[in-house]
């Protein structure tokens, strides 16, 4: 590769967080293999919640992503898979805060970008040459030739539409365990907040930003962005 003179970029790992860090460890702590490597590249798999293959004690490890770039804070991470399994999920509305959740916490360990498998399916979830049935941000009902946008969809735009390419993450943090949060500053200079709540009540609280600050509430199972 390094004699094609092709601008490649090599990323390594590309499977689940579990042993991301125990991968990564081994390639970086060899120089020669790692002045190759760009970065590492995983997927989002392992909750028992979600998915029937996963230990039950959980194999999501949110926490290795940020471990990795504290071994190598040069290097790039990237999600190169997700999807939900099980069908198409319509009208499930936990998908997208499963969405939301994992986003959140992995942008706050230093993740740069995220990359769903599959952008549109049909109402079956597939098509699919071994009926690995799936679900994807948009479906298309080919039977009544309806488009739908399941919940993942709006939950992804929160982060798509409005964190910028270029975008740079900012320090923030929520004093109530149940509002996960991340900001970013877009190249424009303004800060976009995104604000999850997956609790089953309304959560009032300040958004405060060096000396201001303002009284806003997070609505009981939802999202919100702040931009200013």
């Amino acid at each position: 590769l390094e004699a094609s003179g092709l601008d490649l970029k090599l990323l390594v790992w590309d499977h689940n967080r579990d042993d991301m860090y125990a991968r990564a460890h081994t390639i970086y702590s060899d120089p020669e293999a790692a002045k190759y490597v760009w970065g590492i590249g995983y997927h989002w798999y392992g909750d028992p919640r979600f998915e029937a293959w996963p230990a039950r004690e959980g194999m999501l490890l949110h926490d290795n992503v940020r471990k990795v770039h504290e071994l190598r804070p040069d290097k790039h991470i990237i999600m190169t898979e997700a999807c939900q399994e099980f069908g198409p999920r319509i009208g499930d509305w936990k998908l997208g805060e499963r969405y939301a959740d994992a986003i959140i916490r992995d942008l706050e360990g230093w993740l740069e970008a995220w990359i769903d498998w599959n952008l549109i399916l049909d109402q079956t979830g597939g098509p699919n040459h071994v009926q690995n049935l799936v679900s994807a941000p948009i479906i298309y009902d080919v039977v009544r030739e309806r488009l739908l946008l399941l919940s993942s969809y709006y939950y992804i735009g929160h982060f798509s539409r409005y964190i910028k390419p270029g975008a740079q993450r900012v320090a923030s943090g929520s004093n109530r365990d149940s509002l996960q949060v991340t900001s970013f500053a877009n190249p424009d200079r303004s800060i976009v907040t995104v604000v999850l709540n997956q609790d089953d009540h309304d959560v009032p609280f300040w958004l405060q930003v060096g000396h201001r600050s303002v009284e806003t509430l997070a609505l009981a199972r939802s999202i919100s962005t702040y931009i200013y």
